[in-house]
């Protein structure tokens, strides 16, 4: 029999070899055949046993250390901006050795959470241990887990809060982190589920799940929005100081002024206007607009720069804001205040008499506020009724705004902007985060002049860097697919309405459906099936339009306070005109479509979060009139139910199929309608309803409904008898389904 080698040279033989640990590696190193291959599958055993070893599958490694290749979690970037990633699996003593992720060039972005399949190499260094280099990104995050926790005799579970999912995740426990029964918790999914519940350990503690102010916090875990500040990015916001005059152009004898929602957080544009009196623009307004200038402070490549990346927009809630700055920036240096010098980059642009741009002009300047107005009290004075703060400002600030944004109606209704009327809903809350009311956002000439102008200023900004040759970030919004334009038009022909095929879709003929159902009632229907079918905005340096505003080049520019983009366009402003050196970086110009992407995909992230808070505080504001009646319409179809839009609140909820009449129901996808088996009644999109509210869940804002009335009608008997198995004849039943089918084609012709 061979040589054996003792246990202490195959475990250094497995340190030095970290690649070639299968038994058959081992046993060619040592020339081992034949039978001494089964002494040394005893050896590996032992050394098994004795915690001296790891095994997996085939292969085998020193139990302290990590495999050469790993599958890692990122980490959030540091203080210094340096990636760092832990282990999935770690099952040796003591803590887990850090991993610093070494990215090269052409590796995909990683957020926090990632998981990859990365190439480790031992370092041991004090401040980490191994460098990883990526071999492949493994999906996207790992999945995260919000919910309530429920103590058992083994642990516990994790039930789901959120509407959409009804798996429990079983916690053990050595992972419940002492968290109490009832209490909110967020985890994440470990291990692979091979019998029962899938497993979760618990990574934070959120507290009573039913509190009031727990339901924004609820959406904010649940959709990953980073809302804590590192300590290196506050230092370096605490050290900000005022910009200085030197080098830009004085703006303070210019009486701007902020018009904001009256509970603003922050204040990125300051505007004015003035006649126009150079010669040939007779009836011209000259109108400036003055954005922060938060590339001053929010340098390339600084801590401050890369948590705004990572934020890309700030986070707006009913109770709360989690901003893209820390709130010395944003609520303070950044803000134009009234009454203090503030840095800006500004634009002066001249219309004619009908509201056209016929040219434009950028400044890097200082300016000073001379009010901050909010939008009520800027419509009252024009309405006549001015107050302490704004009579002064009626005649030479105030009046001059409105006739230019008069002007611009001319144009805009050249331009044909895509026009939907959707009202909007706000909740109001008690100052104990409990909802007192949810009311219709009022919509004043002044929300419109202001959107106008900041419309205006976004244009000259793109036209401007694309003048400069300067890489930018476009808004980018391409036209409806033909998909959801067919579907679109089946709505409208359904409800009496037309929209023409067979010409190059424009945003005129759009809103002349959207007019052509003004008033009708298929208005709501109509303006809710034209926005579905919409196409999503995004960020990217290639410029493919923007269909909704009808216009050929547009870049968000207004309000770098609360988005990355705007802050990327000021930095290419800054290099195109040599006005510092605090323009775009390398990095920026040459990550600018990653970027886009980020940014894009964190402003869905937001939006969703946004809007899962209002379904909760809807839904709380409701729980106390269950089994109440509400008028509403039909604002979604599926196989599975109804979704209903209620017209009090604005609240989206769901009767299930089951307890739609008592027939069966046919589901047809293109049309987005039911019809019932026996009946023929035919459900679809836009149907006035009422409703019986069965069920309001809180902590999910999940609403159950019970369909009474459709139409003002009560739901046919149908002849399927609760209770009962009553199913038809096969034939029967084949010709009954065709016959639905030849009467949906013939609605459709």
């Amino acid at each position: 029999m061979e040589q054996m080698p003792s246990k202490e040279q195959i475990l250094q033989w497995i340190t030095d070899n970290p690649g070639l640990v299968a038994k058959r590696d081992i046993a060619r190193a040592f020339d081992i055949k034949g039978a001494g291959r089964i002494e040394l599958k005893r050896l590996l055993k032992e050394l098994e046993a004795e915690g001296q070893l790891a095994k997996k599958g085939r292969s085998y490694r020193d139990p302290s250390t990590l495999p050469p290749v790993s599958i890692l979690v990122m980490l959030a970037p540091d203080a210094q901006g340096d990636q760092f990633a832990r282990p999935m699996e770690w099952t040796g003593e003591g803590p887990e050795p850090r991993i610093l992720f070494i990215p090269k060039r052409g590796d995909p972005a990683l957020g926090a959470g990632a998981k990859l399949l990365a190439r480790l190499s031992e370092v041991g260094l004090d401040e980490y241990q191994y460098e990883a280099r990526l071999i492949r990104a493994l999906g996207s995050n790992p999945i995260r887990v919000l919910g309530v926790f429920r103590t058992g005799a083994e642990g516990g579970r994790i039930v789901p809060i959120d509407k959409g999912q009804d798996k429990e995740w079983r916690v053990s426990r050595d992972m419940t982190l002492d968290a109490k029964d009832g209490e909110l918790v967020e985890g994440e999914a470990i291990g692979n589920r091979k019998m029962g519940l899938p497993q979760a350990r618990i990574t934070a503690r959120l507290g009573d799940p039913s509190g009031p102010k727990a339901v924004s916090l609820i959406a904010i875990h649940q959709h990953g929005i980073p809302d804590q500040f590192p300590d290196a990015v506050i230092a370096e916001a605490d050290r900000a100081e005022p910009a200085p005059l030197k080098g830009r152009e004085d703006l303070r004898d210019l009486p701007l002024v902020t018009i904001d929602p009256v509970d603003a957080r922050d204040r990125d544009d300051a505007v004015y206007a003035e006649a126009d009196t150079e010669a040939g623009n007779p009836g011209g307004f000259v109108v400036w607009v003055a954005i922060a200038d938060v590339s001053y402070y929010v340098r390339p490549g600084s801590a401050l720069d890369r948590e705004a990346r990572k934020r890309g927009n700030s986070s707006y809630f009913p109770d709360r804001v989690v901003p893209m700055l820390p709130d010395v920036l944003s609520g303070d240096l950044c803000s134009l205040h009234e009454g203090v010098d503030r840095a800006c980059i500004a634009v002066r642009m001249r219309l004619d008499a009908q509201g056209a741009k016929i040219g434009h002009r950028f400044v890097r300047g200082l300016m000073r506020s001379v009010a901050s107005l909010n939008y009520e009290q800027a419509q009252s004075a024009i309405d006549g009724m001015p107050d302490d703060v704004t009579g002064p400002l009626l005649d030479p600030v105030l009046r001059p705004l409105y006739a230019a944004y008069a002007a611009t109606k001319t144009e805009r209704a050249m331009r044909q902007p895509l026009d939907l009327d959707l009202p909007e809903r706000k909740i109001i809350l008690s100052e104990t985060g409990e909802v007192t009311s949810v009311a219709f956002k009022e919509r004043f000439d002044a929300h419109r002049l202001i959107e106008e102008f900041m419309i205006l200023a976004n244009v000259a900004a793109a036209e401007e860097l694309v003048r400069l040759k300067t890489p930018l970030l476009y808004r980018v919004h391409e036209e409806p697919s033909p998909e959801k334009l067919d579907m679109l038009r089946e709505v409208a022909e359904a409800s009496g309405f037309t929209l023409a095929k067979g010409q190059v879709l424009q945003t005129s003929h759009l809103n002349r459906l959207l007019n052509a159902a003004q008033g009708s009632e298929f208005d709501e229907l109509i303006n809710i099936s034209t926005l579905r079918s919409m196409t999503q905005a995004y960020y990217h340096p290639q410029n493919f339009g923007h269909f909704g505003l009808a216009l050929q080049n547009y870049a968000h520019f207004t309000s770098p306070i609360r988005r990355y983009s705007d802050l990327i366009v000021h930095r290419a402003l800054i290099t195109g005109h040599h006005w510092g050196d605090d323009g775009l970086s390398a990095f920026d110009i040459e990550n600018l479509e990653e970027t886009g992407k980020l940014i894009s995909d964190s402003e869905r992230r937001s939006m969703a979060a946004e809007r899962d808070t209002t379904d909760r505080y809807l839904a709380a504001y409701l729980a106390d009139r269950v089994g109440s009646e509400f008028a509403g319409r039909i604002s979604g179809v599926q196989r599975f139910g109804l979704f209903v839009k209620l017209a009090e609140t604005g609240a989206d909820g769901l009767i299930p199929i089951r307890s739609v009449g008592r027939e069966f129901f046919h589901y047809d996808q293109d049309s987005q309608t039911l019809t019932g088996a026996d009946t023929g009644m035919t459900i679809g999109l836009g149907q006035k309803v009422t409703v019986r509210l069965a069920e309001a869940i809180p902590v999910t804002g999940g609403l159950m409904l019970e369909l009474l009335t459709i139409e003002d009608r009560a739901l046919p008997r149908g002849t399927a008898r609760r209770g009962r198995f009553n199913p038809r004849k096969p034939g029967k039943a084949a010709a009954k389904d065709a016959a639905v089918r030849r009467k949906v084609l013939r609605k459709r012709k």
